[in-house]
This record gives structure tokens, sequence and C-alpha cells, in this order.
């Protein structure tokens, strides 16, 4: 079923994202696909030039289809902004309209906190050939800048939306920057580290590894310094071992 604009809608925790005009419903799909990516699914969609609902938006939203099913049609972008209280209007383009303008980065931790403090939140994406008109950006409080190639600054809609989407996720804290997979095993305890430095060291002397005498201490010091620089597993210890003990035999048989 979908919802019209004269429903009421009650505040929700995440921003609006309003399709202003699109002409190809695969690409309102491929924003629905976009937006659920990143936790959003509140959608508006004024005026698609095929009308709606769009089979062409369901077959590309693909498991995102709920969206759709639950998307505010509205007729112009006033009815979609009624019950707004802060708009951002996305555009690559320099526009003749004194505004605030913001990164996505900015505009979404802006939005995070509006939103937390009970407004409701819409950005604004605009059709696929050209964009927002300014008469649609004069209608929003800001606008969202995308730093993009000078040369070729035009954002395919799904992409924009799906930028966004992410930079709302990021202003949420919910992105891990860096993960490490242990693989089953564990980090290296110092003691482990250190048997192992002791083991090479032992080694090497034997075969005479270092010299000349002046520069014994400081190529064992410089040995043991990059042991304690590496980030070894216990599994990496063991195989360090591994390889000096069967080297060791090699060298016996030869």
């Amino acid at each position: 079923m979908i919802e019209t604009s004269s429903s009421p809608v009650q505040p929700a925790p995440i921003p609006a994202i309003v399709l202003v005009r699109p002409q190809m419903g695969e690409n309102i799909g491929a924003a629905a696909r976009a937006m659920w990516n990143f936790g959003l699914d509140h959608m508006r969609v004024v005026a698609p030039r095929d009308g709606w609902p769009s089979q062409s938006a369901v077959a590309m939203a693909s498991g995102a289809g709920r969206l759709l099913d639950e998307a505010q049609h509205c007729a112009d972008l006033p009815e979609a902004l009624g019950d707004c209280d802060f708009t951002f209007a996305t555009t690559a383009r320099s526009r003749d309209l004194t505004k605030p303008i913001y990164s996505p980065e900015a505009a979404m931790r802006l939005a995070a906190e509006k939103i937390a403090a009970g407004q409701r939140v819409a950005v604004l994406f605009g059709p696929e050939r050209a964009g927002l008109e300014n008469e649609d950006i004069a209608q929003a409080n800001a606008i969202v800048s995308v730093p993009v190639n000078p040369k070729f600054a035009s954002l395919n809609l799904a992409q924009c939306v799906l930028l966004m989407s992410y930079e709302w996720m990021r202003a949420q804290g919910e992105v891990t920057h860096e993960v490490v997979e242990m693989a089953g095993t564990d980090w290296a305890k110092g003691a482990e580290v250190d048997h192992l430095a002791r083991h090479y060291e032992e080694q090497l002397t034997e075969a005479g590894f270092f010299f000349p005498e002046h520069k014994v201490a400081s190529m064992k010091l410089n040995l043991r310094n990059m042991w304690s620089r590496m980030p070894l597993t216990r599994a990496d210890v063991q195989m360090l071992h591994g390889i000096l003990r069967q080297m060791v035999r090699w060298k016996e048989k030869g």
C-alpha cells in the first residue's frame, strides 16, 4: 500500500530521503537499495515522471522493495516537506543563492544532532538529467555539496543517495574503521615473542651472523627491536620457530 502525504507521519530518528521529480523507475529502486544498505527506510517521491507506483523501481529495488511500498507519494515539494523542520538540498553545481554549504559528512552530523533534538530532517535529491532547480533549493535550509572532480561533477541519483546514506551511518558511530580477523589464533604474548627473539639470537650467534665484534651489541639490539615492532600472532611465532628449526636440521644433515 502506498502512503500519501495526507496520512499522519510520526517523526522517525532518521532523515527522510526525498526524490524530486525522478525520471527513471530503475533509479528510484536503486536509491531504495542504497538507503536500506545503511539503515534508512523513509523515502518520499515527488512527482515521478513515469507515475507511481513503478514496477521498474520495484524490480531494481530487489530486497529493499518494502521502502517503495511504504514510500510517500507527493504531488509537489511543499507537500513533501510540510512536516520537516530542516531540509538539505544536494547539488554539485554552484548556485546564486545565499545558503550555508555543507560537506556530506558535516551535513549528516548536523542532521543527527537535529533529529536527536526531536526535529524532522529531509534530504533532497534532484532529477537525473540536471539535478534540483533553484526553485527547489530555495525551499531548503542548507546545501550539501559533494567534492567531486570539477571536470565531471555529475553523480548518478542512486550514487548520491548511497553517499549520503553512508555518511548518515558514520554520523551514528556505526562504522568500524579497522578490524583484524584473527583466523583462529591470538596475538602473541610478550613472553612468547621474547622466547622467539632468544631462539633466533642463539642460532644466529652459533652461525656466526653477529660480526664484526664491535657491531655485535647493536646488531642484537636491532634484531630484538625488529621483533617488538612486528604484530605477531601465536601462529606466526610457532611458524617462525619451525622455520628456524628446519633450517638448522637441514644444515646439520648437509
